[in-house]
């Protein structure tokens, strides 16, 4: 009897302790209201202005509905051929207007991505051979040859599995840059400029990790959007925040956030593999060319709204992104 005893015990508490781990690696999720909105100035009307900016959308890891989408021009949805990437498109022949405003307010429900337990991936997932082809390539900040790819090959000397080079070129950008906005030529994600600087904002963290794992035949992918401040629960957001996925054969798109890691050390590990809830995505990849097409060139990464006058780039806006959390008794009334 006392061996029973003894077996029922441990059963009991293998099981409690599996149900603790499983509990403590469900996914959080964050509910909140995102708002967009940016006024064009215009200085010389008579002229054609044609305005596009992202359209955030769901998918796995975030359920968005858009409020309300208004405008001082009619808001047409399009979709970019490359990247699935969704947005908003507005165009006038003959401005007319002193400015121009625009607002989209989102109701999101955004998930914590987890991919990976114990160093291991969570999931066993095919990526299409074109996307994957795709994200192997160069851009035209981001080589995959030349000196990131000697600083790779450097780094990933005597690992044998893409896991544990993923993790050693994500270690190396962790240890080797800093995350410092002074001076210029940050956050272009121009990946020769990083090797020199050794500094800048997560677009040229994820830069230099895309191009060193690339270069090692690992596909990788940049997406962006915007942070939410995990200790407030409404304000205003200053600017955007973009993350990186590889592609491990098998298992799927590994989330990583390397300038978050930098920023928070202690989640070193828990960034090589997850991405927090407290971010919204609104595109996917470098070099973009927009729908309709724009007449300038392709854009560097997608986040804030681009104009054109007259044909050429337009920088006179005033960009403006809010968030406030959606509290419990509030929930209700909005489903």
């Amino acid at each position: 009897m006392r061996i029973l005893r003894l077996i029922l015990v441990l059963a009991l508490t293998s099981g409690a302790m599996a149900q603790a781990r499983s509990a403590e690696a469900k996914p959080q999720s964050r509910h909140f209201m995102f708002t967009y909105s940016f006024t064009v100035r215009n200085s010389d009307p008579g002229k054609r202005l044609r305005i596009w900016f992202p359209l955030a959308h769901s998918d796995a890891w975030q359920q968005v509905n858009v409020v309300n989408a208004t405008g001082d021009l009619p808001l047409r949805r399009t979709k970019a051929a490359e990247n699935g990437n969704e947005m908003f498109y507005a165009e006038t022949a003959k401005a007319s207007q002193p400015e121009y405003k625009f607002a989209v307010q989102y109701d999101v429900v955004r998930t914590e991505r987890l991919a990976m337990e114990d160093g291991k991936p969570l999931a066993h997932q095919k990526v299409a051979k074109a996307e994957d082809a795709r994200f192997l390539l160069p851009d035209r900040m981001v080589p995959v040859s030349g000196r990131p790819a000697e600083l790779a090959q450097q780094q990933v000397a005597g690992k044998t599995t893409e896991l544990e080079k993923a993790r050693a070129i994500y270690d190396y950008v962790f240890a080797t840059l800093r995350y410092d906005k002074t001076g210029t030529g940050w956050g272009r994600g121009d990946v020769l400029w990083v090797c020199d600087a050794k500094h800048g904002n997560c677009t040229d963290f994820h830069s230099l990790f895309a191009s060193m794992a690339r270069s090692q035949g690992i596909p990788t992918r940049f997406a962006i959007g915007f942070p939410l401040p995990a200790d407030k629960h409404a304000g205003d957001i200053a600017g955007y925040h973009c993350w990186a996925d590889f592609d491990l054969k098998g298992a799927g798109w590994i989330p990583i956030d390397i300038s978050e890691a930098w920023k928070h050390p202690e989640k070193k590990d828990y960034f090589f593999g997850a991405h927090d809830q407290n971010r919204v995505q609104f595109s996917v990849g470098r070099d973009l060319t927009l729908n309709p097409k724009q007449a300038g060139a392709p854009l560097n990464y997608f986040v804030y709204p681009y104009v054109e006058y007259d044909g050429k780039e337009y920088s006179n806006v005033d960009n403006h992104f809010s968030f406030a959390d959606v509290a419990d008794q509030q929930r209700a009334a909005l489903r």
